[in-house]
């Protein structure tokens, strides 16, 4: 057996071990009020960084792991551990001053200069700040505050509109398992095409993934957030003796190789296209797992296996969407089965304003919309009308100018933020008309279109024009209307 965990070099800043230490855990450890004594904590971190797990990964919110991660940075020493973070600000302006200080934060309670990795979640798509924040971390990248950037729970269209703007994304942190295999589709295309990584989290399904549950009843009463969570996974998954099918499959293939269930659960997804790494979570203080973590990278799964595994996930039902859907639309996949333990409430995306009579209106801030003189959208009675829409974030710069798949799905994103703005719902489209410049954008523009639009198939029309003013391959106008019974 190996006496380390395989590492890997992301780029020229950044070599990470692929067995990665999650410490989301410690959220829950401390959601009774009571904290982890930060050098105790560092201790425990030193004992999975002295056997080679020593790249951490927390968040904002997960409890005091970020200033335990800091305790164990300050010591010193070589090799020096890394610490990934995340930054999960409330939907909301993302000016350089809101961004500079959320950085800021996350040095101050990791007590170094450069963040290894920052990774950036945004909960709704909808509110167009997420992309003026990401294009601000860039600039505190080059500035040399981090090391790397990276995003968490984004799904392949909106990292792919990221990266096709500029933003120099090296990571995705999404959930993959033998349970959640949405992001060995699209979301490593994209990744693939544009050189980005997929880290998995996730990958033991809340520690259900494990020999203790096969052949198990089904659980009644869950206290622990983790399997709160992934048991809403199992239950959108095809319920308990579906999961049974899949932990007997990965049974027969630990036996095969003399390791465990939760080795082979993890050395699938390691063995997914674009997975730099895996997330193997750590209840600090309580079972420590590093001896059979180390198992993972002793064997490999051969063809046999693989059809193993590829049956019993015929009995199973995918999870629905892409990645980041449990976060951004019901079912909300989360501990919760809301957003409660996350965010208060979701403001509304931009600031409705009286239009004359009965009617509202709503603008965005573009440059066209004051020198123009015209909304973004208006609202009469239940109808709403969306003015022709072009990709432009801010006053007037062209997004992604050259991918009109990821044009489009910036422009429905402002669409879909109107409406909802003025009282109405994405289901209450009821047509959009579409303007290209090149036909050899259509399929990339219509997929881009069925992604949001596939169950709801508004009326559409699309024409192709001789061309569209600015550095725009696509124009959408669309039409929703309220209250329909």
């Amino acid at each position: 057996m190996p006496d380390r965990p395989d590492r890997l070099k992301l780029s020229d800043r950044l070599e990470i071990s692929r067995a990665l230490t999650g410490l989301w855990q410690v959220a829950d450890i401390e959601k009774d009020g009571a904290t982890i004594d930060p050098d105790t904590g560092a201790d425990w971190l030193a004992a999975y960084a002295d056997q080679g797990f020593d790249t951490f990964d927390m968040a904002d919110h997960y409890g005091s792991a970020e200033i335990i991660a800091g305790r164990l940075l300050s010591r010193g020493g070589a090799p020096r551990p890394l610490a990934f973070t995340k930054w999960c600000p409330a939907p909301g302006p993302m000016t350089a001053k809101v961004v500079r200080a959320g950085v800021e934060e996350r040095l101050q309670r990791l007590q170094v200069d450069r963040i290894d990795l920052l990774q950036f979640h945004w909960w709704t798509f909808e509110h167009p700040e997420w992309l003026d924040a990401l294009h601000e971390l860039a600039r505190l990248r080059e500035e040399g505050l981090i090391a790397e950037l990276g995003v968490t729970n984004f799904d392949a269209a909106h990292l792919n509109l990221a990266l096709s703007d500029g933003v120099p994304i090296l990571t995705n942190q999404v959930s993959f398992s033998l349970i959640d295999r949405r992001a060995a589709g699209d979301l490593a295309e994209v990744c693939a095409r544009h050189g980005a990584w997929l880290l998995g989290y996730g990958t033991l399904n809340g520690g259900f993934l494990s020999d203790k549950w096969l052949g198990q009843p089904e659980p009644q009463d869950i206290t622990d957030w983790s399997k709160m969570k992934y048991h809403r996974f199992i239950q959108t998954a095809g319920g308990w003796e579906a999961f049974q099918s899949v932990l007997r499959a990965a049974a027969g293939v630990a036996r095969k190789h003399g390791v465990s269930m939760s080795n082979v659960a993890t050395r699938w997804v390691l063995d997914q296209a674009r997975v730099a790494g895996v997330i193997i979570g750590a209840r600090l203080g309580e079972a420590v797992h590093t001896a059979d973590n180390l198992r993972l990278f002793s064997f490999a799964l051969d063809a046999e296996d693989r059809a193993a595994l590829d049956a019993a996930f015929a009995v199973t039902t995918p999870i629905p969407g892409d990645c980041g859907d449990e976060y951004r639309k019901p079912p909300f996949l989360t501990a919760s089965g809301d957003l409660s333990h996350h965010l208060d409430a979701i403001p509304k995306p931009f600031t409705p304003e009286p239009a004359g009579g009965s009617a509202t209106r709503v603008l965005t801030g573009s440059y066209w919309e004051n020198e123009a003189g015209y909304c973004r959208a208006q609202r009469i009675g239940d109808r709403v009308l969306v003015s022709g829409t072009t990709a432009i974030a801010g006053l007037d710069r062209p997004v992604a100018p050259q991918d009109a798949g990821a044009q489009t799905t910036y422009i429905l994103d402002r669409i879909i933020a109107a409406v909802i703005s003025l009282g109405g719902r994405v289901e209450d489209i009821a047509r959009t008309r579409i303007y290209i410049t090149d036909e050899s954008d259509v399929l990339a523009i219509s997929r881009a279109h069925g992604r949001v639009f596939g169950d709801i198939k508004p009326a559409n029309t699309l024409v192709r024009v001789a061309g569209l003013i600015g550095d725009h391959r696509v124009e959408i106008e669309a039409e929703a209307i309220l209250n329909r019974q």
